[in-house]
């Protein structure tokens, strides 16, 4: 059976494991849209470098079994030294009280699923749920059509939450393939403050699928950070798809490490629907083997006096693949506009390749918007000058390398989030370097 056709057989069962008829309506029309569109192909221009058939052509169960015995110990190497942060953990989709540690007051967090349950936030569903993720996505309609588990929080106004909240998604004990679809809901309200990390970890040596929608909305004077460490094993595919709707005076930023998971797609979509916005995208990749790594982004310029910046970076070894396609609408009324690209990529394997693509859609004036993208090697005067002074070919090119993805680190402010990072870097370029 094609995953088309399991997807659509399964969907009156999966209804039928709901406790509400909430939404019942518009799930059942994400699927009819779902149906039409169908999964993407290399003939789509949007998936132009990136071959979807390895996952679409696998079986996958729908209904993960909920036993599990995932130990505090087995947690805490995912942790990333936050002994001081919070921490809410999904164990084969379900929220794990007994695993999470869930400190912060004064605001709105439920499991999505509990959400969708409680009459008060039905409000909330109506007014964001599903309003700026994009309709014309395979995925996002397949997301809607499916979600069920996940993670929704709603700081209210002035509220800074001190301490980052790590979400973890774990899948464990599953004897067959397994498909989940995550749903995130963010609202930051006006003057409010949160810091979320988000990583997910497949304990088997099934497959898992993982399509994740996450919405994010960030009101007047308010900052929001979603830091997405993508360090997976090689039986995992994600499908990510995180929208930001900004208004005035507010600041956003999504960093995406990417170091794990056989095939992983970004899609990133920042909305600006105010003046004086700033908006920040960040990537690291560092693949080998046969890994992919896809990014696409997109930031609307809706509104005058606004900043958007994207700095990805990419090291590619072995027969891994890299693509990043970043896009850039600039509105005709959005004038005094300030938007950065940029895109750096080294391959240190002949049988690395990447397909990069920025481009820049302006239709006003008074702007200042640059864009670009490097593919290449080690530079072998700076390679040569570090060898010259005892350091050892391999040390020399871990040093070089490290130095070339550190600057999309710079916004990070979590230090435990910062450490981590660089120690993955350093993993994945095989050599010890002391911070």
């Amino acid at each position: 059976m094609s995953l088309n056709e399991q997807i659509l057989n399964s969907h009156s069962e999966f209804l039928g494991t709901l406790h509400h008829r909430f939404l019942d309506e518009t799930r059942v029309e994400a699927l009819e849209k779902f149906a039409q569109i169908g999964f993407p192909t290399k003939k789509d221009e949007e998936y132009k470098y990136t071959n979807l058939k390895e996952i679409t052509e696998k079986e996958y169960n729908f209904f993960p079994k909920e036993s599990h015995n995932i130990t505090k110990e087995q947690l805490e190497e995912l942790h990333l030294g936050e002994e001081h942060f919070d921490w809410i953990t999904f164990v084969n989709g379900k929220l794990r009280k007994e695993l999470s540690k869930v400190s912060i007051e004064n605001v709105e967090f439920l499991s999505f699923n509990y959400a969708l349950n409680d009459e008060k936030h039905r409000d909330i569903f109506d007014k964001y749920f599903n309003t700026i993720a994009s309709d014309k996505s395979a995925f996002t309609n397949l997301n809607q059509a499916y979600c069920k588990y996940g993670f929704f929080l709603k700081v209210p106004k002035n509220v800074v939450i001190e301490r980052p909240i790590h979400v973890f998604y774990i899948s464990q004990n599953q004897e067959e393939n397994t498909f989940y679809n995550t749903r995130n809901l963010l609202i930051v309200d006006e003057g409010a403050k949160v810091e979320i990390i988000e990583s997910h970890h497949n304990f088997d040596s099934t497959y898992v699928l993982t399509n994740s929608v996450t919405e994010i909305f960030t009101y007047p004077n308010a900052k929001a950070d979603w830091h997405k460490v993508q360090n997976d094993n090689d039986t995992s595919y994600l499908i990510d798809s995180t929208f930001a709707k900004q208004e005035k005076d507010s600041l956003t930023t999504v960093n995406t490490f990417s170091f794990g998971g056989k095939i992983v797609r970004n899609n990133l979509d920042f909305i600006q629907n105010g003046s004086n916005i700033n908006s920040f995208m960040n990537g690291i990749t560092i693949i080998g083997k046969d890994q992919l790594v896809d990014h696409h982004t997109a930031v609307h310029h809706n509104q005058p006096n606004c900043e958007s910046y994207q700095n990805y970076k990419g090291i590619f070894k072995d027969q891994s693949h890299g693509v990043f396609n970043g896009k850039v609408f600039v509105d005709k009324i959005a004038q005094k506009t300030n938007a950065y690209q940029q895109n750096n990529n080294v391959l240190l394997s002949e049988g690395a390749k990447i397909d990069t693509k920025p481009q820049l859609e302006i239709f006003a004036d008074d702007v200042k918007c640059s864009h670009g993208c490097t593919v290449g090697q080690l530079n072998k005067d700076a390679l040569f000058y570090l060898r010259a002074r005892g350091i050892s070919k391999k040390e020399a090119q871990a040093l070089l390398l490290f130095a070339f993805a550190n600057d999309a680190m710079q916004n990070i402010d979590i230090v435990p989030l910062k450490e981590k990072i660089s120690k993955l870097l350093t993993e994945k370029l095989e050599v010890n370097i002391e911070f």
